[in-house]
């Protein structure tokens, strides 16, 4: 792009708004499109011919307003299109993403052995102390991450799932190796927080943006606790969708 020289100082207008009002137009035209990365911070400056600190509050006005996202060492990306994530009796992340024409994939980050603590227990019906398993995930929609999930189950009676759903992919398929052929939500609790900086990290977005943290106590046929989690979703790509029946 050739610079602009035709940004002027008006009243109560700075230049690094009149940045951000081009740069949203443009976001708004589809040029750059959903999830593209837009000029660096260097290109932009030549562009509009200014210094690289008023693009980046551009830059910030932006991020602050939605339209982009800033990834730590990555540049900054036009944010996606929002992901619709069901809540209901039979939550199933990779089932609900292909029926609104997504691509899942899941990633077992780390696999982890402990004894239960007291919230886990509970969530469980353990006694305090019991081993578990716990499952790291992360979730992914279309190429892009969108959640990272800690999942507590028994150790003794899902030894070996670690591998399995590493095999799988699926934490629904793995658990039809354990006979568990149908399990239900029983409980959903939401709330929103600001990551730490490793899930921040892991979901390729900026530690100052909001996570919407899940709770959640999945049980089985009987009605026995078979998996307690909680789950950290991107809050500008994900809308978490309650009561959906899937």
């Amino acid at each position: 792009m050739t610079p602009e020289s035709h940004l002027r100082r008006r009243s109560g207008e700075t230049i690094w708004h009149q940045i951000a009002e081009r740069l949203a137009a443009e976001i708004a035209a589809g040029a750059p499109g959903s999830g593209e990365r837009l000029p660096t911070e260097a290109a932009l400056a030549t562009r509009f011919r200014v210094n690289r600190h008023t693009v980046r509050r551009a830059l910030a006005d932006l991020e602050a307003r939605g339209l982009v996202r800033v990834e730590q060492g990555r540049g900054s990306f036009v944010a996606e299109t929002m992901v619709d994530c069901p809540l209901g009796m039979r939550t199933r992340f990779s089932e609900n993403l292909l029926g609104r024409r997504r691509t899942p994939a899941r990633r077992l980050l780390r696999e982890t052995t402990l004894p239960a603590s007291a919230e886990i227990a509970k969530a469980l019906a353990l006694a305090p102390g019991t081993t578990v398993v716990a499952l790291e995930l992360i979730g992914e929609a279309d190429g892009r991450p969108i959640s990272i999930a800690t999942h507590y189950f028994p150790a003794a009676r899902f030894a070996g799932i670690g591998a399995v759903v590493a095999e799988l992919g699926s934490i629904t398929e793995a658990l039809r190796r354990f006979s568990i052929h149908d399990y239900t939500r029983r409980i959903t609790r939401i709330t929103a927080h600001l990551p730490d900086p490793a899930d921040a990290a892991q979901l390729r977005q900026s530690a100052s943006r909001p996570v919407l943290r899940t709770e959640s106590v999945n049980v089985d046929a009987a009605g026995r606790p078979l998996e307690y989690g909680i789950a950290r979703f991107a809050g500008d790509r994900v809308q978490l969708v309650v009561g959906a029946e899937n």
